[in-house]
């Protein structure tokens, strides 16, 4: 399950929920005049100053992506970029200060934490003679004047780079951690991500083994929770604990369970000593970080409270912020930067509340491509966009990772993964994810592998934080030479090790005999696990390929199902709507028509509303396809959940409404749609929209999630409903959270909303 306060904490548990405005259009930029500056052709064009414009023409600078599209700040061809290109180079640094392409109070936070005697050295630069002196100059003097460059700044000089030029700032600048080298020129490390689709502590527990058993992880041990209640997540940090304590790396390899970070300081201060590093996912404006539960002075306030060696970590991604409604007319880039510049400016009060004097690590990890299509589709796109954040974090004087990553609905498959690799590996980001396989049991989507990691290490000859190398060495996974052992990809003799550190004295084979049980038991539950390789070290074994690329073939084929007939009659009282999709692969293509009711689909919610004659129910069920209309038609998975619901509900005192609102091509706000017809209506009570609907595919589980939204009919008549007040049970299907189960839990969410 995934269950939790507030919806949306971070990017990289987001559900395909998105909000994607209209196409707008395309910007085309013709006739360019020699030496002509951005603000000079907007003048030219519109007689005066054009804000819409201004944030186009900038835009237009950038690589194209379907982001920027959707909100209509792109090129409309190679050419129109051209021009805008030549247009920025142009223009100077302080003019862009003059005229902010969005101002709120994220953007002056940036600005008063931008370095203004290194920026007085820049500011009559033109963006040109920026690029120029980035691409030429000693990482010592682009330190001289980085940290006076603007997030906007820095944003825009990287749209006018080429993907070698833009490699070339991260093969130039770097920042690693304090006292070690993560982040140093040479190193890739790792974030290991166990995540179990339902929290199950062996599941996460044993993909750590299972890392250290490759020489794999050496950043942050870092688990996405499915449930963000304070008792679970202090479970899990626990049991994390456990590992790094017993193998005495906890100095070195902290541990973080991917909560919102008021559900981390809960913990803490209930069981001091239980959280390592903390995370909270940042966004690039006030409004979109409000989506999160966040405000700049709650995050302030945290950064305050970090006065270890373990600071904070964000995560980031482009187009999150324009899916969640708020892109503010400009583009994905600056957006991206903004988020750098909010965590730059976290940092330095992290370092400020430092007591040691040793410095404390802060890190930020970009989740490329894991939104979806609509953001961008290809492989060359997730590459160029990964090199962008590359640049700029590391302008920004952050060490930056990367989730190297796509969804089911994106047309990059298991081997593209391969080819991005090794197209943004020779830029030397900070780090990157590591799972047992590509395959994220509990996300549903694509990322990289532990022996992914073996193999761009032999490649691109990078290496790992020193300390924890030593320890490989230590628990006999690499030889004194720096060579793969007999036990390399062994997990259960790394389970052997820990025993054996926990003072176990039982014999080795007894040790072993209890590894293979709980081994055999995480995979039957259908979290894959790495065990041995195949011709190399770094390939996966023959069968676990096979059985990643199975779940790679099944998920396509979730992905384009429909309800059938028989399903839909199979539904008590059904009454079909259809969204403004105008077929599967629109549904999938643009989002946003998902979302809204077709006009027919309207007028009979309408008319379900009419037939209640002013006594709405407590509770209306909605069913929709999602990404994945096979979770809800699997055999044993939708109708145990709606029978003990309405049986849950019926001992709550609830009423439910006899009909069942079955949707086509659903997104997640065409629930809150349903709402804001179905009960406009006056009416003394809060009234309930339950939500279900089919989730990403990819993992096995064809799992499904509830989304809860109960609030006064005042509110449903605004139509101001969104994901800020929702809450949401993820991961139900017959393998993961019972459905059942489910149900009780969803009744009691209720309850308490």
């Amino acid at each position: 399950m995934r269950l939790r306060s507030k919806f949306l904490y971070g990017i990289t548990f987001g559900l395909a929920l998105t909000f994607v405005a209209s196409l707008a259009g395309a910007v085309a930029i013709r006739d360019v005049k020699p030496g002509e500056d951005v603000f000079a052709y907007v003048t030219r064009v519109k007689g005066q100053f054009d804000q819409p414009l201004y944030q186009q023409v900038l835009g237009a600078a950038n690589s194209f992506k379907e982001g920027d599209e959707a909100i209509g700040v792109a090129a409309d061809d190679d050419a129109s970029r051209e021009n805008a290109r030549k247009l920025l180079a142009n223009t100077k640094i302080k003019d862009l200060m003059a005229k902010p392409l969005f101002v709120d109070a994220q953007y002056d936070l940036i600005t008063n934490t931008t370095d203004m005697a290194q920026y007085n050295k820049v500011k009559d630069w033109t963006l040109g003679e920026l690029k120029d002196f980035l691409l030429t100059k000693s990482e010592s003097q682009i330190k001289g004047i980085m940290y006076g460059l603007h997030s906007d700044i820095i944003g825009n000089v990287v749209k006018m780079m080429s993907n070698d030029e833009l490699t070339r700032i991260g093969q130039t600048v770097f920042n690693p951690l304090p006292g070690s080298n993560i982040g140093a020129k040479g190193y890739l490390s790792a974030r290991i991500q166990p995540n179990s689709p339902t929290d199950n502590a062996d599941d996460i527990v044993w993909q750590v083994f299972d890392a250290y058993a490759y020489a794999v992880g050496d950043l942050v041990v870092g688990t996405n929770p499915v449930d963000s209640e304070a008792a679970n997540i202090e479970n899990i940090e626990l049991a994390l604990r456990d590992v790094m304590q017993t193998f005495d790396v906890d100095k070195y390899n902290p541990w973080c369970v991917l909560s919102h970070i008021d559900v981390q300081a809960e913990v803490e201060k209930n069981n001091p000593g239980s959280t390592a590093i903390w995370f909270q996912s940042l966004a690039g404006v006030v409004d979109a970080n409000k989506t999160f539960d966040l405000t700049l002075q709650k995050m302030m306030d945290y950064a305050r409270m970090r006065t270890g060696k373990y600071g904070l970590y964000h995560e980031t991604g482009q187009g999150a912020d324009f899916t969640n409604g708020h892109g503010k007319g400009f583009d994905m880039v600056v957006h991206e930067s903004r988020k750098y510049g909010f965590a730059r400016a976290l940092k330095q009060q992290v370092a400020a509340a430092q007591t040691d004097g040793q410095g404390a690590w802060c890190h930020v990890n970009d989740v490329a491509g894991f939104i979806g299509p609509e953001i961008f589709k290809t492989r060359e796109q997730l590459v160029r966009c990964c090199l962008e954040d590359i640049a700029m974090g590391k302008l920004h004087g952050l060490i930056i990772g990367l989730d190297i990553c796509s969804t089911l609905h994106m047309p990059v498959t298991l081997d593209d993964l391969d080819w991005c690799q090794d197209q943004i590996a020779p830029a030397n980001p900070g780090y990157l994810m590591a799972l047992p396989t590509k395959n994220d049991p509990m996300l549903s989507y694509l990322t990289t592998a532990y022996q992914d990691h073996v193999r761009m290490r032999e490649k691109f000859g990078y290496k790992i934080n020193d300390d924890m190398w030593n320890f490989f060495k230590k628990i006999e996974i690499i030889d004194a030479n720096g060579k793969p052992t007999e036990h390399f990809g062994d997990p259960i003799w790394v389970y052997y090790k820990y025993q054996l550190a926990k003072g176990d004295t039982r014999s080795m084979k007894e040790i072993y005999a209890e590894g293979q049980k709980k081994v055999d038991e995480i995979q039957a539950r259908g979290v894959p696990l790495a065990i041995g390789y195949g011709e190399n070290i770094w390939d996966l074994e023959p069968k676990t390929n096979k059985a990643i690329h199975d779940l790679y073939d099944d998920a396509k084929i979730s992905l384009w199902a429909e309800f059938t007939p028989e399903f839909i009659a199979s539904i008590p009282n059904a009454v079909t709507v259809q969204t403004k999709s105008a077929d599967r692969e629109d549904y999938v293509a643009h989002p946003s028509t998902g979302e809204e009711f077709s006009d027919a689909a309207v007028a009979t919610l309408e008319k379900l509303r009419a037939a209640w004659g002013g006594k709405a129910p407590d509770v209306q069920i909605v069913l929709s396809d999602g990404l994945n209309a096979k979770a809800l038609m699997d055999e044993d998975h939708l109708m145990p959940f709606m029978d003990e619901l309405k049986s849950e509900m019926a001992k709550a005192g609830w009423t439910v409404a006899k009909e069942n609102i079955v949707v086509t091509s659903g997104r997640v706000r065409a629930g809150y749609q349903a709402g804001d017809i179905l009960f406009k209506d006056p009416a003394s009570t809060p009234k309930a929209i339950i939500h279900i609907i089919g989730e990403r595919p990819g993992s096995g589980h064809h799992a499904y999630s509830v989304y809860m939204t109960r609030v006064a009919p005042a509110t449903w008549a605004a139509g101001t409903v969104d994901h800020d007040v929702t809450k949401v049970i993820s991961g139900i299907s017959n393998t993961g959270l019972d459905p059942r189960k489910a149900a009780r839990q969803t009744v009691r969410l209720l309850q308490s909303m």
